[in-house]
This record gives C-alpha cells, sequence and structure tokens, in this order.
C-alpha cells in the first residue's frame, strides 16, 4: 500500500510502523489539459503538479494538511474525481500549546480510525515504539561545524523537491541542510515510559510534529527566527525557495535579508523543468561566490613561452571567444550565432579565433566555458557562471564599475560589485522575455527593420508612446495595434526602448542603485536602450568597445586564474 502525502505535519511515522509505505509527492512537472479541466488556472503550480502526480496514479490513498486554499481546492477536486481511494484532510492547529497538541493527537486518531475502516489497518501501541525508537538515533538538526574546506548550504522557505537539492550539489554544494516544508529535520521529544498507552503515546507524536520547526502559516513562529544563528553558524550560505506566485515566504527572505549580514539566495520555481537553466546559473554564481573565485589574480610567469588561455561564452543568439596571453593581451577574439547546435557554434568561434591569433589548440593552456550553454561545451576545462565572468571582465576593464547591467539574448541581470570586483549580489529576470534580446528581436520583425538600426531609427521620435505590455507576446500585438494605428515607426521604436529600459530599472532597484555602471551584452548596442536607461538613473553607463564579449572576457581571466593556482601548487 502506498500513501502519498504533502506535508511535513503528516504523521509519516505512525503510519509507517502499520507497515504503510508513505511517499511524499514530488510534482516535477505540470498537464495543463489535467489542470484546466479541473482547476482555476489562477491555482498554485505547486498544487497543479501534485494534482498532475496523483492523476498519473500510484498511489493508493493521499493525505492533506489544510496549509493554504489551494491545498482545499486540491481536496475537492480529489475527493470527487478519485473514487476508492482515501483522500484525507487533515484540521491542522496554528498554534503549538498544549491545547493545539490534544486537538491534533485527536487528529491523528481520526485518521487511524480512517484508515482501520477503510483498509483494515490497525495502530499497535508497541509496534509504534519500537519503530520510533529505532528512528529517533538518527533524528536531529544538522550540528557538524564548519570546516576550512568544502561548502555548506541550508535551503529554507518553501516545500522544495529533492531535484533542486541535487541541483545545489551539483552546482558545488559539498552539504545541504534542508530547512524547508520537505526537510527531515524532526526533533523528537524524550520518548514517554513503555507502558504509556495509545493516548499518551499519539499526544507525545502530536507535540513533536507541531513543535518541530515552525511552518510559515503557524500563528507563532519566533523560533524560525532563533534558529537562524544556529543555521548561520553551521553553513556558508542560505539559498532561499520561494513558488512561484506564492508570496508568503518572501517576508521571511526579506527580514533575514535586511536583518542578517550573510550570504542568501533567493529563488523561485513552479515545479516544472523549464526554469533550470536559470535556477543553475544562480546558484552557480552563489557558490562561486562563497568558493572566492573572483579573488585577484596575480600575472604567472612560465620562462619565455607565454601562457595562452580561452574564454568561451555559449549564450542564446551569440557564441563568443576571447584569447588571452599571461599579460592580458587580448590575442584575437570572434563572435559567431550560436545556430541549431552548442557545439558546431563552440568549435567555429574557437577555431576563427585561433587563426586570428595565428596558434593552433595545442597553444591553449586553459579554457572556462560560460553562458547557458557552457556545460555542453566538450573542449572546455571548466565551466564558470556568466555572472561570475561579467563580474571579472567588467571589473577588468573599468576597476570603477560597481553595478554591471548584463541584457542578453534570453535573460538581464543586475550584478553588484565590491572595491575589489567580488560579485556581492546579483539578481535576474525570471523565464520571461520582456526586456531582453529577444524582446526586441521580436519587435524588429514586427515593424520590418534590422535589428542593429533600432537604436538609430528611434532618435527620429516626435511622439512619447507607452508600451503597457512587458509580454513579448502581448507587446507585439500592441505594437501591430499602433502600426493598424498609423503611428510613426521610430514613435514605435523609442516606446518599446522605454519598456526595456522600465524592465530593467525594476531589477535594478531590486538590489539599489550604485554607479559607476557598466552595460554589457548585445542590447548594450542599441544606444535608444542605452539612453532611456541614463535618463531614469540620472547617471552616466560606460558601454565596452564590444559589450558582447565581456563575458568571455572574464572567462578567459578565470582560466589565467586557474593556471596560477596550479603554478602555485
Amino acid at each position: 500500500m502506498i500513501i502519498g502525502y504533502i506535508c511535513k505535519y503528516t504523521p509519516v511515522k505512525l503510519l509507517e510502523s502499520m507497515s504503510i509505505e508513505c511517499v511524499r509527492i514530488e510534482p516535477s512537472y505540470i498537464d495543463n489539459g489535467i489542470t484546466e479541466a479541473h482547476m482555476h488556472p489562477n491555482v498554485c503550480t505547486y498544487v497543479k503538479g501534485v494534482l498532475t502526480e496523483v492523476f498519473k496514479g500510484g498511489y493508493d490513498g493521499i493525505i492533506l494538511v489544510n496549509c493554504c486554499d489551494s491545498v482545499r481546492r486540491l481536496y475537492d477536486v480529489l475527493k470527487n474525481a478519485e473514487n476508492g481511494k482515501m483522500i484525507y484532510m487533515l484540521d491542522l492547529p496554528r498554534k503549538s500549546g498544549d491545547q493545539s497538541v490534544a486537538m491534533y493527537a485527536s487528529e491523528i486518531k481520526k485518521l487511524i480510525q480512517t484508515f482501520t475502516d477503510f483498509y483494515g489497518k490497525k495502530f499497535n501501541v508497541q509496534d509504534f515504539i519500537r519503530y520510533i525508537s529505532t528512528e529517533q538515533e538518527n533524528a536531529g538538526q544538522f550540528n557538524m561545524p564548519k570546516g576550512n574546506d568544502g561548502i555548506r548550504l541550508a535551503i529554507m522557505g518553501a516545500r522544495c523537491n529533492s531535484s533542486l537539492i541535487d541541483l545545489l550539489k551539483k552546482a558545488g554544494a559539498d552539504e545541504v541542510l534542508n530547512y524547508t516544508c520537505t526537510g527531515d529535520l524532526l526533533n523528537f521529544m524524550p520518548l514517554p515510559d513503555f507502558s504509556a498507552g495509545e493516548q499518551d503515546i499519539i499526544e507525545w507524536y502530536a507535540g513533536s510534529l507541531i513543535r518541530s520547526i515552525p511552518c510559515m502559516r503557524m500563528a507563532d513562529i519566533d523560533r524560525r527566527r532563533d534558529m537562524l544563528k544556529d543555521i548561520m553558524a553551521n553553513v556558508n550560505g542560505i539559498v532561499y525557495h520561494t513558488i512561484k506566485f506564492c508570496e508568503f515566504y518572501s517576508y521571511e527572505y526579506s527580514y533575514i535579508k535586511d536583518n542578517c549580514r550573510f550570504p542568501i539566495l533567493k529563488i523561485e520555481t513552479d515545479f516544472t523543468q523549464g526554469s533550470e537553466g536559470q535556477l543553475i546559473t544562480r546558484i552557480g554564481a552563489f557558490v562561486e561566490s562563497l568558493k572566492g573565485s573572483n579573488n585577484k589574480v596575480e600575472r604567472p610567469s612560465h620562462g619565455t613561452r607565454k601562457t595562452i588561455v580561452a574564454g568561451i561564452d555559449s549564450g542564446s543568439l551569440s557564441t563568443d571567444v576571447v584569447i588571452l596571453d599571461e599579460d592580458y593581451n587580448i590575442l584575437s577574439y570572434s563572435i559567431v550565432p550560436t545556430g541549431a547546435s552548442i557545439v558546431d557554434s563552440a568549435n567555429k568561434a574557437f577555431s576563427q579565433s585561433l587563426k586570428r591569433a595565428g596558434i593552433t589548440p595545442q597553444d591553449v593552456s586553459f579554457i572556462v566555458s560560460t553562458g547557458y550553454g557552457r556545460i555542453n561545451i566538450p573542449f572546455a576545462n571548466k565551466q564558470v557562471t556568466e555572472i561570475t565572468c561579467h563580474g571579472k571582465g567588467a571589473y577588468f576593464l573599468n576597476s570603477n564599475i560597481r553595478t554591471i547591467i548584463d541584457i542578453g539574448g534570453q535573460d538581464s541581470k543586475v550584478i553588484r560589485l565590491d572595491e575589489d570586483g567580488n560579485v556581492v549580489d546579483f539578481v535576474m529576470n525570471d523565464r520571461c522575455s520582456a526586456g531582453t534580446g529577444r524582446f526586441l528581436e521580436v519587435m524588429a520583425k514586427a515593424l520590418e527593420i534590422p535589428l542593429e538600426r533600432m537604436g538609430e531609427e528611434a532618435q527620429k521620435a516626435t511622439e512619447d508612446i507607452n508600451i503597457t505590455s512587458i509580454c513579448t507576446v502581448f507587446a507585439e500585438s500592441e505594437v501591430i495595434s499602433l502600426i493598424a494605428q498609423n503611428k510613426k515607426r521610430a514613435d514605435i521604436i523609442k516606446g518599446l526602448h522605454n519598456s526595456v529600459a522600465s524592465k530593467t530599472i525594476g531589477l535594478l532597484d531590486r538590489l539599489g542603485r550604485k554607479g559607476a555602471y557598466m552595460m554589457t551584452g548585445g542590447v548594450a548596442k542599441n544606444r535608444g536602450v542605452v539612453e532611456a536607461i541614463e535618463q531614469r538613473i540620472g547617471d552616466k553607463v560606460h558601454i565596452p568597445a564590444e559589450p558582447q564579449l565581456v563575458g568571455a572576457l572574464g572567462a578567459a581571466i578565470l582560466a589565467l586564474q586557474e593556471i596560477k593556482v596550479k603554478h602555485v601548487k
């Protein structure tokens, strides 16, 4: 018998002592056909994912907890649709006092009776005592002090899948401590006397559940703040997870961000696989900053023959390569469109750069890849996120830079540097293409103008037009409507530039404004967008000679750093 559950307050250990297999439901995708047929479109993505998972089959029953309105709606849907299965809703008290414990013990007893009536399963006190006694040995919080090597992360906030934990480890975290709703950090209270009756045992277990690390939906969450000191003493950084369109946990994130001077990264997921690319970039950059990968580089000396390295930035629209020697001289570079094959584009860009530099692949000592396609470059020696690489490249070009605005083909980023060029904070847009190069590319096609001419055309504008839609699809419809109204193309383009600038300023203000500013990425070549941003921040934005190459330049500099580390060893 397999019972699916979603909440850490579910009495899993008690049910397992009754020979019931309990499986936490971890949705990985959403079947829109199922969800649209049974739920309102605005129901949270997690609940949609659970509904999809349950409808796939494999569960003999489902236990829910009344944590929010979306879960209550899920209960109604499953109760009506899953005939012949036990669909049960636990009524969880919001407080942790003795009366609440007694109330929840009563709820657990009702659940046991339902199992007896529905499946013929009976609860045995002695079986539970034997089972829980063995479990207590492995219970308790992670309490290992930090070592000098390795990165330990705590993940807090809303429930997360085990795949997210795996992603954190893949990004470089050596250990991850899960303090979310799906964490197993349950501290049992002292076990009562073995002669205790059923009521005493169940009340003890109910108390252990309710008095564990409180969910944010509980009335008293002071203990969550009390445990922060212990968490920060045992880990290198905190990854704070929220669910898209559910801002409940964002209040705690804001408290930690504003009151604790401690490395923290906020991520948001919707329980689908589509956001994994950006998550890898964000998490990877965070771990890189914790490892101190931005430390200044002393230039190595290797005798008469100079060391040569390369950086490859595999982006959504272009693949860029920079080749450096050990004195930080740029020997050559190339920019080629990223076509249907990441590997083919990287090979082409690298070959062009080698030819222009007059060298062979054997002359290159180390290669660092960055960008969304970085992990798929077979000849790269190391992969580093574009956030770290843009920080390294921008600081190399201008050491006064404190804020980088990177608008690429697929996403937008704002990166904050300290006086030594270290990345200390960053924000990214979500998967929406609003405010990116792709947004402008779509609009250029609608307006029948080459993308590279949009900045020049906008200089002819005579009327201020406000593009109200930030969504690429809706904005394109709005542009077509403006064309139908016989609005001038230059005026429409200027409105589009203002729309991109507004989206960018929204990201910038999440970090706070701090000059000097540099803009990187292909959109930096669009003077209209640059001017619109400068007007809003009231400050100059520095534009490199080739803004698309900043990421590849930073990757090449990090390759030199890697050579230096190996040379010292």
